[in-house]
């Protein structure tokens, strides 16, 4: 797994005040924006629900979810808790959580910024879904990434 790396990338004001609180509404209503859902994950030193919201990135079959900003505080909490749950309106899915290696992260990179470069391409650095495996690859390390097992 990789080592946790001081990168982060923090989202600007709009975003958080605005998009993400427009997003998470739709989600708790039952509305998926993309593929968006509402994560809910236990925090590793109060053990209270924490939620944000994500987006799931099913890739062969597999959903995953990215952190685009880096080593953020999900990212922690779903290290400490293995797993948590996802929320779309009413309906729940609870999961368990692994973390994947750096090397193999390029091909789901690749597979978010296809989906959600628009959204999200300015946290990568220039990197896009064009971009070679080499350079993908190079930013694995900034970017957390959690192949999900939906229970």
């Amino acid at each position: 797994m990789s080592e946790e790396r001081p990168y982060v990338r923090k989202p600007g004001w709009i975003t958080v005040h605005v998009l993400n609180r427009f997003v998470a509404g739709l989600t708790r209503r039952g509305v998926s924006v993309r593929g968006s859902r509402v994560l809910a994950v236990r925090g590793r030193k109060s053990g209270e629900w924490r939620r944000t919201p994500v987006n799931v990135l099913t890739v062969d079959g597999v959903p995953y979810l990215v952190a685009p900003r880096g080593h953020v505080q999900w990212t922690r909490n779903m290290r400490a808790a293995g797993g948590g749950e996802l929320h779309l309106g009413r309906q729940v899915r609870t999961f368990t959580a692994v973390e994947v290696a750096d090397d193999d992260k390029p091909e789901v990179l690749r597979a978010y910024l296809k989906r959600w470069k628009a959204e999200v391409g300015a946290f990568f650095g220039g990197v896009g879904p064009d971009s070679a495996h080499e350079e993908l690859r190079a930013i694995a390390p900034r970017h957390p990434v959690f192949r999900l097992t939906l229970t």
